[in-house]
């Protein structure tokens, strides 16, 4: 086995354990992340940190759970960067190890101190937290600014004409095209918020003046990130390379490349979804025509579970039809339920890795300790403190995982998995998100389900096993008064 692979993580946005036809999709067909499965390891027990995207973001990169940072939320486009320039993060883990770090895709975990200069140098971006290139959007497709940050400038920006960005609920710009003033401008419609700038024919979350030469177009998403992934490699000759791909689909705003509208029966949803399957096609065959294919390691995951009508009204529930984006599972993003932040996960590693199905229980913040193991590099005490070494199973050599994992909801409520057992500790709040539709597992009851028999949390069982419940409730009492679980 090299000892020093090429990494590459390719992260989903909103991507369900029900998504891909390698985890039983029918009505989609995935054609290139399958073949990641059909080689390499696909798990069925892996999980992110949280039902929402920010907070299981930053567990990825510093394998603390997301409660050590009260900063751990959906962020706004504008937020500042919510890992600490001081903590030890996974690219940290690999620049130890004498690594070239990149990352390109979807950020959302802040920039700056909190007052960006999006016309300046930018401070504390993901160059100040371990990568030595960047190539990002600040937040998501649905929060302005709807531009890209190259390292620490906003890249093709015209210097006379500024970029001035608000999130106050009133429009602080005259002279800007907005949902409520500009309906013409429209070509999709918002289901619930997403009523503030218009961008593209796009309403999104958040107000934005300028910087009309530096805005990104919805459907060229997907083909730059992928350009500027294939770059960062080529440009890692003589050097092995981590690269975090954080694609930004199948989120909202759905707007796929001209070229895959209308490639699926799911509508928009399932057209990016085919997009994404694309990209990870382009990024394997090129790996493969450089030679270096069997010298890199690929992981494929996503951030949290899968929603539907995310607040555009983008035909997703109309066009679902007999689709499970969830798969078996309960809930979906937002959800204390599995749907919530049990997802796809697969390791690639072709000639080292055997293909199997692992039924290893993971978390996505093992993997800054796993890597760490495998190069060689010491952990701290104090230092990636929730992140536990799994690397045998990683790589497929163990079924051994993880004695136990927690998770979060939205609201931050807690679930705790041991074994076959899942708790869901008492939480108040709507069962059904309106909007969205999804089952969020609020309850003022303590919820227990045996995943063993069955997977959907159909049956509370935890007056039945009054002991396994109080034990595991205990248990998370006793997680969050740690300083690391490790």
């Amino acid at each position: 086995m090299k000892t020093k692979p090429n990494v590459i993580i390719i992260y989903a946005d909103d991507l369900g354990y029900g998504d891909l036809s390698c985890y039983g999709a029918e009505d989609i067909h995935t054609p290139n992340i399958d073949r990641l499965a059909e080689e390499g390891i696909r798990f069925q027990n892996a999980y992110s940190t949280s039902a929402v995207c920010t907070p299981a973001r930053y567990s990825l990169m510093t394998g603390q759970y997301p409660f050590r940072n009260p900063d751990t939320f959906i962020l706004p486009g504008n937020a500042k960067c919510i890992i600490d320039p001081d903590t030890m993060t996974l690219p940290r883990v690999f620049r130890q190890a004498g690594y070239r770090t990149g990352v390109v895709g979807k950020w959302h975990l802040g920039l700056g101190d909190g007052n960006i200069d999006w016309n300046g140098e930018i401070s504390r971006t993901p160059n100040d937290v371990g990568f030595d290139e960047s190539f990002i959007f600040p937040g998501t497709a649905d929060r302005v600014p709807c531009v890209y940050v190259r390292n620490r400038r906003v890249e093709g920006l015209d210097e006379a004409d500024p970029i001035e960005v608000s999130y106050e609920a009133e429009c602080p710009f005259d002279d800007i095209d907005t949902y409520e003033k500009n309906p013409e401008k429209l070509r999709m419609l918002s289901s619930n918020g997403h009523n503030m700038s218009v961008i593209n024919g796009v309403g999104r979350i958040g107000y934005m003046r300028g910087g009309k030469a530096a805005l990104w177009r919805d459907e060229d998403l997907a083909e730059d990130f992928l350009k500027e992934s294939l770059r960062f490699i080529d440009s890692s000759e003589d050097t092995p390379f981590f690269l975090l791909y954080t694609v930004h689909q199948p989120h909202v705003p759905r707007v796929p490349n001209e070229r895959f509208a209308g490639a699926t029966g799911l509508g928009p949803r399932g057209d990016v979804i085919a997009e994404l399957d694309w990209c990870v096609g382009e990024l394997v065959s090129h790996l493969e025509k450089k030679g270096i294919l069997e010298d890199t390691l690929i992981l494929f995951s996503s951030d949290n579970g899968p929603v539907l009508d995310d607040g555009y009204a983008d035909q997703a529930v109309e066009k679902n039809g007999a689709h499970r984006p969830a798969g078996p599972l309960r809930g979906g993003k937002y959800s204390k339920f599995d749907g919530g932040a049990r997802i796809p996960f697969l390791a690639y590693w072709k000639g080292t890795i055997r293909p199997q199905v692992s039924d290893a229980l993971l978390s996505q913040c093992d993997l800054a300790s796993s890597f760490a193991s495998m190069l060689g590099v010491p952990v701290k005490d104090g230092d990636l403190p929730d992140s536990e070494n799994h690397l045998d199973a990683f790589l497929g050599r163990s079924m051994e995982g993880r004695r136990e994992l927690m998770y979060e909801s939205e609201s931050k409520a807690k679930v705790l998995r041991r074994g076959k057992w899942e708790y869901l500790e008492p939480s108040a709040g709507p069962a059904v998100e309106p909007h969205t539709n999804i089952e969020l597992g609020n309850s003022p009851e303590a919820q227990l389900y045996n995943l063993m028999y069955d997977i959907g949390e159909k049956e509370n069982v935890a007056d039945r096993y009054p002991e396994v419940a109080k034990d595991m409730a205990d248990r998370i009492a006793e997680i969050l008064k740690s300083s690391q679980t490790r």
